[in-house]
C-alpha cells in the first residue's frame, strides 16, 4: 500500500473524571498507555503514531514520560474541545486518513485496525467505524476518517458535547459517506475498556491470564468460550456509560469504590435528594445562596446551605476577608492562636452565665467534649446521660441504641447503626421526646446514676407548659448537669443562644455550624467550676490549635451583629412560612410546617410523602433550584429569590394536585 498519510491519533489524559491518571497505571512494570503503544506499533498500513494531549496543568507529567519512552508526535490542545485537538493535531502533522483510538483502550488488536484501514480505502468512504452499532467488545473501538471529513466536523460542532466527543457531528449528517465495520460474531457485551478501578481489575487479569501482550481477539474468544465467568468482573457496567454522564456523575463512581458511603457527610448524600442523574453532587464554585456545579451550572440554594453553616450566605466579603489575612500571616505555629482568646472573651460576654470556653472544629467533637467535661465533674457515680434530640455521631451518643435500636428514630436521622460501638456502654444513655417532662423525670428516677441532661433547645416543635424551665428545676433538684447543644439553633433567633430567648440558662452549651460562616469552628462554654473539670482528663487536638477557625468566628460575630442577621433570617423565614400554607391550601395540598422560623421544615400530609418530597426536587432542579423540603434561611437569599421560589413551589404543587401518584412516578422513573 502507498504511503497516504495514515496517522493514529490518540487522545490521552491523565485527568479522568472516572480513573485519574489511568494511562500511567502500571500493570507488570509498564504502564496502560506503553501497553497500548506496544500494540499500536504492530499497525502495518499507519505511518505515525500521534499522542493528542490536553494542554492543562497536568500536561507536563503526561508529556515527559511520553518523550522518556521515545514518543516524539505530541501535540498539546484544548482540555475540554478535543475535537479541535484532534483537528489541530491532524493539520500540524498533515494527516489525510486519521484512525482515532483513545488511550483507554489499551488491549486493542492491531490486526482489527489494519483491517479496517484497508476496508476504508477499498470502499473510498470517508467515515468508517466498528462502533457504529457495535459488535466488537467494548475496548476495541475504532474510527477512521479522512481530514475533509475532520474539518467538515471542526466546523459544525457547537455543542460541548460534539466538541468534547469528536464525532457525532460526522455519524448524524447525511452529506457523509459512512459505513459501519463489522464482526463476524457479536461480541459487544464484553467489556475490555478502560474508565473504572474494575475495568483495570479486569483487564489486569487478562494480561495476567496471557502472560504477554501479544494476544488477539481470536485468544480473547477462545477464553471467553472455555471461561465466560472470567470476565464478569465489570460486566454491570454499561457501554459508553461515561457519553451520558456528566462530570458530577463521575467522579462520584470514583468516590463509591474508595469512601464506604460515597462520601463523608450522610447529609449531602445525593440519594436523600433524588438521585445521582439529577442532583450535582459536587460544586465548583458559591456565593451568596449560588452554588455552581462542575458544568458551571448555576442553583440557587434553597435547602442546605452548606447544613446550616452560612447564615451571612456562601463567600461572605467581611468573614473571607479576615480569613485570607489570617492565611496569609499563617494559619497554624508552634505558638498558640490569640484569637482564640478573643472569639472565647466575644462568646463570654454574649452569654454572662457562661466563664470558660472549649474550642473544637465539628460538632461531633464539641458534643462529645461536653459530655466528657460534664462526666469528669460527676465521676464517679452520675455519669449516665438522658439525650433529647441529634448530637452527633460518637460512641457515647449512639450507645443509646444498644438498649432499643429505635431510641434516635426520632432525634433527627432515624435507622442509626451502631455496630462497632462497645457494647459495654449499654444503659448508659438514654433517650426522651422534647416536650415529654414525664418521660424524663420516669428516666432520672429510675437510674440515679443519671448525672447530665443534653438536649437541643428547640428544632422542629416549641417548649409547651414551660417545658424548659422544669428541665432545669429538674437538674438543679437531682444534682444534674443540663446541657444545651445550640449547635444548630445558635444565631438563628438570638445573637447567641436560642435558650437567651426562652431565659433559661444550662451549665453547658456548644455552638457550630454558623459560628463561622463555612469555616470549621465549633465552641463549649459553660460554668467555672464545671468546665474546669476538663483539667481531671486529657482533650487535645493538633488542629483545635489553628487560627482560621477563630478569625472566621470573631468575623462571623462581628457581621451578624452588625446587621442583625437573626432579625433578617427570621423575618424571612416567616414570610416563606406564610407563603407556603397560602400556596398549599390554593392548590389543596396538605403540608404540616415545623421548625424555626429561620430553619423551615415542611412534610406532606400524605403516605406518599417520601415521593412527593423527591418530585418537588427533581422539578426545582430543572428550574435551578436546590429544594427540599428543609430550607436554612440566609441573609443572602433576597426578596426577589424568595418570589421565583414560591412561584416555583406552586406550579410544583399545582402538578402535585393534578397528577396521578403513577404518573409522578413515571416522572421520576421510580418502579413501583
Amino acid at each position: 500500500m502507498k504511503k497516504k498519510n495514515i496517522h493514529i491519533i490518540v487522545q490521552a489524559r491523565l485527568a479522568s473524571s472516572r480513573l485519574h491518571e489511568k494511562v500511567l497505571k502500571k500493570i507488570n512494570g509498564k504502564t496502560i498507555i506503553e501497553i497500548l503503544y506496544e500494540r499500536l506499533k504492530k499497525i502495518n498500513f499507519s505511518e505515525k503514531i500521534i499522542f493528542a494531549i490536553p494542554k492543562n496543568e497536568e500536561k507536563q507529567k503526561l508529556k515527559n514520560f511520553l518523550k522518556s519512552k521515545k514518543i516524539h508526535n505530541i501535540f498539546e490542545g484544548s482540555n475540554e474541545n478535543v475535537l479541535s485537538r484532534y483537528y489541530l493535531a491532524a493539520k500540524k502533522f498533515n494527516s489525510k486518513i486519521i484512525v482515532r483510538i483513545t488511550a483507554d483502550c489499551p488491549i486493542l488488536d492491531p490486526k482489527i485496525v489494519d483491517d479496517m484501514i484497508k476496508k476504508f480505502i477499498k470502499l473510498k468512504v470517508n467515515y468508517l467505524s466498528n462502533a457504529i452499532n457495535p459488535t466488537f467488545p467494548d475496548g476495541y473501538d475504532v474510527e477512521i476518517f479522512d481530514f475533509k471529513t475532520l474539518k467538515y466536523a471542526f466546523h459544525n460542532s457547537f455543542t460541548s458535547f460534539e466538541k468534547e466527543h469528536v464525532t457525532p457531528v460526522i455519524k448524524k449528517s447525511s452529506k457523509i459517506k459512512k459505513f459501519n465495520f463489522k464482526n463476524n460474531l457479536d461480541l459487544s457485551f464484553l467489556r475490555l475498556t478502560l474508565d473504572e478501578d474494575l475495568d483495570f481489575i479486569q483487564i489486569k487479569k487478562i494480561i495476567n491470564k496471557f502472560k504477554s501482550n501479544n494476544f488477539g481477539l481470536n485468544e480473547i474468544k477462545k477464553l471467553y468460550k472455555k471461561e465466560p465467568n472470567f470476565f464478569n468482573l465489570n460486566q454491570s457496567i454499561k457501554r459508553n456509560e461515561g457519553k451520558n454522564m456528566n462530570k458530577g456523575q463521575k467522579i462520584w463512581k470514583r468516590a463509591l469504590n474508595i469512601f464506604p458511603n460515597g462520601n463523608m457527610f450522610l447529609s449531602k448524600n445525593p440519594s436523600r435528594f433524588h438521585n445521582i442523574n439529577t442532583w450535582p453532587v459536587y460544586f465548583s464554585r458559591t456565593k451568596g445562596c449560588d452554588i455552581w456545579d462542575l458544568e458551571n451550572k448555576r442553583f440557587h440554594d434553597f435547602s442546605y446551605m452548606g447544613v446550616g453553616t452560612n447564615i451571612l450566605g456562601y463567600n461572605n466579603k467581611y468573614v473571607d476577608k479576615k480569613v485570607l489575612s489570617t492565611i496569609k500571616n499563617g494559619n497554624l505555629s508552634t505558638l498558640n492562636s490569640s484569637e482564640e482568646v478573643f472569639l472565647a472573651e466575644k462568646l463570654l460576654e454574649m452569654h454572662p452565665w457562661a466563664q470558660m470556653a472549649f474550642f473544637a472544629r465539628t460538632g461531633g467533637e464539641a458534643n462529645a467534649i461536653s459530655i466528657r467535661i460534664a462526666r469528669a465533674a460527676n465521676l464517679p457515680k452520675k455519669y449516665k446521660v438522658a439525650v433529647c434530640g441529634y448530637h452527633g455521631w460518637h460512641d457515647w451518643y449512639l450507645s443509646s441504641n444498644l438498649t432499643n435500636k429505635n431510641s434516635l428514630d426520632t432525634h433527627l436521622l432515624p435507622n442509626l447503626k451502631c455496630e462497632g460501638v462497645p457494647k459495654s456502654l449499654k444503659n448508659t444513655v438514654y433517650s426522651f421526646e422534647y416536650n415529654d417532662f414525664k418521660a424524663l423525670s420516669k428516666i432520672v428516677e429510675q437510674d440515679k446514676s443519671v448525672g447530665i441532661i443534653k438536649m437541643e433547645v428547640e428544632r422542629d416543635k416549641k417548649p409547651v407548659n414551660s417545658f424548659l424551665h422544669k428541665v432545669r428545676k429538674l437538674a438543679d433538684e437531682k444534682d444534674i448537669i443540663l446541657i444545651f447543644d445550640e449547635c444548630t439553633s445558635g444565631f438563628r433567633e438570638t445573637y447567641g443562644g436560642l435558650h437567651l430567648k426562652y431565659n433559661v440558662f444550662p451549665d453547658i452549651a456548644m455552638f457550630g455550624k454558623s459560628l463561622g460562616n463555612g469555616y470549621a469552628i465549633t465552641s463549649v462554654i459553660g460554668k467555672k467550676d464545671i468546665m474546669n473539670s476538663a483539667r481531671k482528663t486529657f482533650m487535645s487536638s493538633t488542629f483545635w490549635s489553628e487560627r482560621i477557625g477563630p478569625t472566621a468566628g470573631l468575623a462571623t460575630l462581628q457581621e451578624m451583629e452588625k446587621i442583625q442577621s437573626w432579625k433578617q433570617i427570621k423575618e424571612k423565614g416567616m414570610f416563606i412560612k406564610k407563603k407556603l400554607l397560602e400556596i398549599s391550601k390554593q392548590n389543596k395540598i396538605q403540608i404540616e410546617l415545623s421548625g424555626l422560623d429561620a430553619l423551615i421544615s415542611f412534610k406532606f400530609k400524605s403516605r406518599h410523602s417520601n415521593l412527593l418530597n423527591k418530585y418537588m426536587t427533581y422539578e426545582m432542579l430543572k428550574n435551578n433550584f436546590l429544594a427540599t423540603n428543609l430550607i436554612y434561611i440566609s441573609t443572602a437569599h433576597t426578596s426577589k429569590l424568595i418570589d421565583r421560589y414560591l412561584n416555583n413551589i406552586n406550579e410544583i404543587f399545582l402538578k402535585i394536585k393534578s397528577y396521578e401518584i403513577g404518573r409522578i412516578r413515571e416522572k421520576l422513573k421510580i418502579v413501583t
